[in-house]
C-alpha cells in the first residue's frame, strides 16, 4: 500500500511540475512572442510625435490577459532602443492604450477587436495581435502557427496610416 501512494504521488508531482501545483505551466509559445515583441521595438521607427521627449519610455501595453507572465519583463528588464527604456502596461481598455508605442491584444480580446482598432485609429501604435483575420481587420502584426512554428503576417498599409515605418528586413521575415 506504502508503494503505491508513494508511486502516486511521484507521478502526480512529475504532472504538477516539480514545484507542486502552483508553478503554472507556460508554453514555450508565449516565449518566442515576447521574443518577437521586443524585436520588433528595434525594426519599427514611431514619429517623433509618439514620445514626450527623447528619453521617454516606449511602452509596451498588453490589453486582456497577460499570456507572457514575467517573460516579457525579464526579457527588456534595463533595455533601450534608441535611448528610450522599455517599459511593459497591463491594460484593460482601448483607452487606456494610446500612451503605448505597442500593444499586444490577447487573443481572448478578439470579440472587441475591430472596436479597439478602431479606437486606436490615426494613432502611432503598432498593433500585435493573434487572431485569425487580425490583419485583415486593420491589425499590424498578426501572429499564427504553421505547423510548429511561429510566424507573422505584416498590414504594412495599416502601419503606414498610423505614421508607422517598419523595416525591410523585418518585412522580408513575414509570411506572405
Amino acid at each position: 500500500m506504502c508503494f503505491r501512494a508513494t508511486s502516486l504521488l511521484c507521478l502526480m508531482l512529475l504532472l504538477l511540475g516539480r514545484n507542486g501545483p502552483s508553478q503554472e505551466f507556460r508554453p514555450a509559445e508565449y516565449q518566442v512572442k515576447a521574443a518577437f515583441l521586443f524585436n520588433f521595438t528595434k525594426f519599427v521607427e514611431w514619429p517623433r510625435r509618439a514620445f514626450a521627449s527623447q528619453t521617454s519610455p516606449l511602452v509596451i501595453g498588453i490589453l486582456g490577459e497577460n499570456p507572457f507572465h514575467d517573460d516579457l519583463g525579464r526579457m527588456i528588464q534595463n533595455k533601450t532602443v534608441d535611448g528610450h527604456p522599455l517599459e511593459i502596461r497591463l491594460l484593460n481598455s482601448a483607452q487606456q492604450a494610446t500612451n503605448c508605442h505597442i500593444l499586444f491584444i490577447s487573443a481572448p480580446q478578439s470579440q472587441q477587436l475591430q472596436e479597439t482598432l478602431k479606437a486606436l485609429r490615426g494613432n502611432p501604435i503598432l498593433t500585435v495581435g493573434e487572431t485569425e483575420r487580425f490583419t485583415e481587420v486593420g491589425g499590424m502584426i498578426n501572429f499564427f502557427l504553421e505547423g510548429t512554428k511561429i510566424r507573422f503576417q505584416i498590414n504594412n498599409e495599416a502601419a503606414t496610416r498610423a505614421g508607422l515605418k517598419i523595416s525591410s528586413k523585418l518585412m522580408s521575415l513575414a509570411s506572405r
